[in-house]
């Protein structure tokens, strides 16, 4: 399936609707900018919103990656503490410009429409992404930036022992028979297509391959060639016999060369006009203040390492808190809204300001194991809720 449909285009796709969504947000305010909720909700489409925030999170580990020093001690507790409660700050400062945003929306666009039309793709470059090695509780960590088809890759997920650690090329292969051993589970292209063509028309055809032009028509000039031999044999009496084959003979080349030619230089070109229209803005490089966007989730940096680290940290050494708000990290904050609060963000920050308002550790966690989990119907969520549950001990400590 995935040789029928050119990323070309889907890139092409992409660009023209980031240029196209960002005109109507920016146009009447150049200046706006955008700040974590209002990516979340950017477009209908959350697959692609959740694509754009991922985005933001390699940004991130890769600014924050440079932050190591060979002069000081990046892996001293109290170091890590600090970075940690910088990192929380400026999360919730997240402030994106179109320059900044359009490339990051293009390429989103482009991923979900990836994600459709080859899912073996998408699993390698979204969940495994370059790790030469990798266990089910990372990638099921992953899947936070999954909405569409996410039930496909949890169950292939749910297949791998727990706490192993395995090699990313048989990983690959298992997932490759996986999806051979289940073709309809993954989500149906058309479906896709539907939704995106709400916002600007786009077809599956619009998708695909341009097919080789078809080059049979030359043979045909091969029944022109023989015709002056006959002639040939009258030559004494009709001496300008032979000039009639001759003028004959090149429009039986040209002809055929016309419509040949037509397709070869016609359906590029529309191409080459619409990436233009658009290459300029996605190819604007991030800010300089792109340092301190949120990737609002995932592992939190080569400096960092894992969000897990940090909350085992926190857990460990960090001094009680008197705002869950203010003790809930990146990571965290964007898992517990992407896997318990349906990725509703007002909802989540609702929730959590009332825990912040409880006067006891009994009474939070009833609400939390009672009436949170009744409300949104927490099944298999014991490792998220159980971080949250962890959380209100140190608040209450």
């Amino acid at each position: 399936m995935k040789d029928k449909y050119s990323s070309a285009k889907r890139e092409q796709y992409g660009q023209r609707l980031a240029a196209q969504l960002c005109a109507q947000h920016f146009g009447p305010a150049p200046t706006a900018t955008l700040d974590g909720p209002a990516v979340l909700r950017f477009t209908p489409i959350r697959q692609v919103n959740l694509f754009v925030v991922q985005q933001l999170l390699t940004q991130w580990t890769a600014e924050m990656a440079r932050l190591r020093s060979p002069y000081f001690d990046f892996e001293a507790a109290d170091v890590r503490q600090a970075l940690t409660q910088f990192m929380n700050t400026l999360s919730r400062r997240i402030k994106l410009g179109r320059a900044a945003f359009e490339p990051l929306l293009a390429r989103a666009i482009s991923d979900t429409l990836g994600v459709a039309v080859d899912p073996q793709q998408a699993f390698e470059q979204k969940l495994l992404g370059t790790q030469p090695t990798v266990t089910a509780e990372q990638l099921r960590d992953s899947l936070r930036y999954l909405d569409l088809d996410k039930a496909f890759f949890q169950g292939f997920i749910d297949t791998l022992a727990p706490g192993t650690t395995l090699e990313r090329d048989a990983v690959l292969t298992r997932f490759n028979l996986y999806q051979e051993a289940n073709p309809k589970d993954h989500s149906v292209l058309e479906k896709v297509v539907e939704e995106f063509s709400q916002l600007l028309p786009l077809s599956v055809a619009d998708l695909e391959e341009q097919a080789a032009p078809v080059a049979a028509k030359a043979p045909e000039a091969a029944p022109a060639t023989p015709a002056p031999a006959p002639v040939a044999e009258e030559a004494p009496a009709v001496s300008a016999a032979p000039s009639a084959p001759e003028s004959a003979t090149p429009p039986s080349f040209v002809a055929p060369a016309a419509p040949v030619s037509v397709p070869v230089t016609s359906e590029p070109e529309p191409a080459r006009r619409s990436l233009a229209e658009t290459v300029a803005p996605a190819g604007v490089p991030l800010y300089e203040k792109l340092k301190a966007e949120r990737p609002a989730s995932a592992p939190l940096s080569e400096t960092l390492r894992a969000e897990r680290t940090s909350t085992t940290l926190a857990e460990k050494s960090a001094p009680k808190v008197e705002s869950l708000r203010e003790a809930i990290s990146i990571n965290q904050r964007f898992s517990f809204i992407n896997e318990l609060f349906n990725g509703e963000n007002m909802e989540y920050h609702t929730a959590i300001q009332h825990l912040d308002t409880l006067p006891t550790a009994d009474i939070a966690k009833r609400y939390v194991t009672e009436d949170l989990a009744t409300k949104y119907g927490w099944v298999r969520k014991e490792e998220h809720i159980n971080k949250l549950l962890k959380l209100l001990d140190r608040k209450f400590a």
